[in-house]
């Protein structure tokens, strides 16, 4: 595969930057661009990072043509459901027109590889699980709504510059980079295992349980939890496959589901510590089931998860927490 000089917006975030540290190990060139709004500069190498906005034009302009940019991986936006249902104003800004800044300058300097971070929020609640590619998109909250609108804008630009992208949805994020030293932190944090561990390592009182009457196993909403590294692995491959000629709309997500009670449970065996819980009523919106059909990415992407069972990553996320157990910021 030919070696490319790769934009990665969004890069010092949580699957960006595993995403960069692979694409560097994969030979390309890379730059990232992130605000570092959420994003933490000490997650990737000094001569990466570019800081600046999606949305500020000739800062753009400026890099796609200084480091003769040939494609583009799209992580940039603002991901938590909550709190783009109390600003959507925020989520319009920073998803939507943050990404149409970007293809109108893609379209303008003739890059036509594009890849982008999308997510299985454009279903909305499935009428079916596991959920295939072929579901339909209903999201039920902003961020849904302005991930898939981005990905309408994408399909269109590419049927009419003849650009080759990659639309990747993928379901619960999870885990570390196996050597430690980078991995997932967010303010507030909102992810399961990251909660947590923080309540093994005594930095919140307990762990909330959001509902514990779902129509599932043990009462428990079930997710499908996928380790960010093998995120990371289905960017670079869907980056060296992308073609003219046909879209790439695949799933991420290992087809397995596990509550949140087994979520705490295999903390309790890997960390040794029991994790104080608080049952709770139900969030709105939290469907019994989300997990994913990916047959697809195995098929188009030849993509294989290499850390498929829920034990290593947690035991993962685990090694990262305990030695940087204030994240980025020690």
């Amino acid at each position: 595969m030919k070696q490319m000089r790769v934009l990665v917006t969004g890069g010092a975030g949580y699957i960006g930057s595993h995403t960069v540290r692979l694409l560097l190990e994969s030979g390309h060139q890379v730059w990232a661009i992130d605000n570092l709004s959420t994003g933490h500069r000490q997650s990737l190498p000094d001569e990466c990072l570019l800081v600046g906005d999606l949305r500020d034009e000739s800062r753009l302009d400026h890099l796609l043509v200084v480091h003769q940019i040939e494609a583009i991986v799209h992580f940039a936006a603002s991901a938590l459901v909550p709190e783009s249902v109390r600003n959507p104003a925020l989520y319009y800004r920073n998803n939507v027109i943050a990404s149409l800044v970007l293809l109108e300058q893609m379209r303008r300097h003739g890059i036509k590889k594009l890849v982008f971070s999308s997510t299985c929020a454009t279903y909305g609640l499935p009428d079916r699980v596991p959920i295939d590619e072929e579901t339909p998109q209903r999201p039920i909250n902003p961020y849904g709504n302005t991930k898939l609108a981005v990905e309408r804008a994408i399909l269109d630009h590419a049927a009419a510059y003849s650009w080759g992208v990659a639309l990747l949805r993928y379901f619960n994020a999870a885990g570390a980079h196996r050597s430690g030293d980078i991995g997932e932190d967010h303010t507030p944090e909102s992810h399961l295992i990251p909660i947590v561990l923080q309540a093994v390592l005594g930095q919140r009182p307990h762990v909330q349980i959001y509902g514990t009457d779902y129509p599932t196993p043990d009462g428990t909403c079930v997710r499908d939890y996928v380790h960010v590294e093998d995120l990371a692995q289905a960017h670079v491959l869907a980056l060296e496959r992308l073609s003219e000629n046909q879209p790439i709309v695949c799933n991420l997500g290992t087809g397995q589901g596990h509550s949140v009670r087994e979520v705490i449970q295999t903390a309790e065996r890997i960390t040794g510590q029991s994790v104080p819980v608080v049952e709770a009523a139900r969030r709105p919106g939290d469907p019994p089931f989300l997990v994913a059909q990916a047959d697809r990415a195995r098929q188009l992407l030849g993509w294989q998860p290499e850390f498929p069972d829920l034990e290593s990553i947690v035991s993962s996320a685990w090694n990262w927490h305990r030695r940087h157990p204030r994240g980025y910021h020690e």
